[in-house]
């Protein structure tokens, strides 16, 4: 049997490209639309199909679902997540006869985190790329034959990029630091087998760090735990820690 190719996945996701643009268009942020896209996607199995709803949404009722999930994904990285309503999304699954209350995404949450990460990590690389769907377009009528970019095989595996590109700078308040097992543990429950190492502030005199790095085994999970936010607080064993995209500090070129 002949591999797939990049043209026939993008057809594939035709339904999940059109509620991208439509959810980025109400919400402007692509992280924020990829991840709402991510869990539809995911929803989207058996008689579920609350995607294939989206393409012919009214703007508004665009907009909600985008809040409804979002909120689902936001709420997933605390401790205890106190999930919102979610009357919309509910309603689009009931139409394929399967009732999803709030709850099911809390008790689900590893299968959610693996089902969206595997979405995001796989074809979610191609289908959210705009540069491929130009070429698309310009397949579809005539103007370039059979582009190499469209016409290679296509694969699920999880495209590697740097450590600098799939790392968290994590820090603390002043006497509350964490040891680095403690970081681990939690994104291990919360999130899964989805951390490399934690790296953390190297201090002397017994003084507590005030800051460390986490680097995670895929770009995807940085970008649904941070979730289209540059600053977010979670709280580890009561004592709340700041997260955000880790940005490697500029070397000097002069020697």
């Amino acid at each position: 049997m002949a591999a797939m190719t990049v043209r026939e996945v993008l057809y594939m996701y035709n339904v999940a490209r059109r509620a991208y643009e439509r959810f980025l268009s109400v919400c402007g942020s692509p992280e924020q639309a990829q991840n709402t896209v991510a869990l539809l996607v995911w929803l989207d199995q058996g008689t579920i199909s609350a995607i294939h709803h989206l393409p012919a949404m009214v703007p508004d009722a665009i907009a909600v679902v985008a809040e409804e999930a979002n909120a689902v994904l936001e709420c997933l990285r605390h401790q205890e997540p106190a999930l919102p309503p979610i009357p919309l999304i509910s309603a689009l699954c009931m139409q394929g006869g399967v009732c999803i209350e709030p709850g099911f995404f809390a008790f689900h949450q590893d299968l959610v985190v693996r089902g969206v990460t595997h979405f995001l990590d796989g074809a979610g690389k191609f289908v959210f790329d705009d540069r491929l769907h130009v070429l698309l377009r310009r397949s579809e009528t005539g103007l370039i034959v059979n582009p190499p970019e469209l016409m290679a095989p296509y694969t699920s595996q999880p495209v590697s990029v740097p450590e600098d590109c799939r790392s968290m700078f994590i820090t603390f308040s002043k006497g509350n630091a964490l040891h680095r097992e403690e970081i681990f543990e939690y994104f291990r429950k919360k999130w899964g087998d989805c951390v490399v190492r934690v790296l953390m502030e190297k201090t002397k005199g017994g003084h507590m760090p005030m800051y460390g790095r986490i680097i995670f085994k895929t770009e995807a999970i940085l970008k649904l735990v941070l979730n289209g936010e540059r600053l977010v607080k979670i709280s580890i064993g009561q004592r709340e820690v700041w997260l955000r995209k880790y940005v490697p500090r500029p070397t000097n070129a002069a020697a």
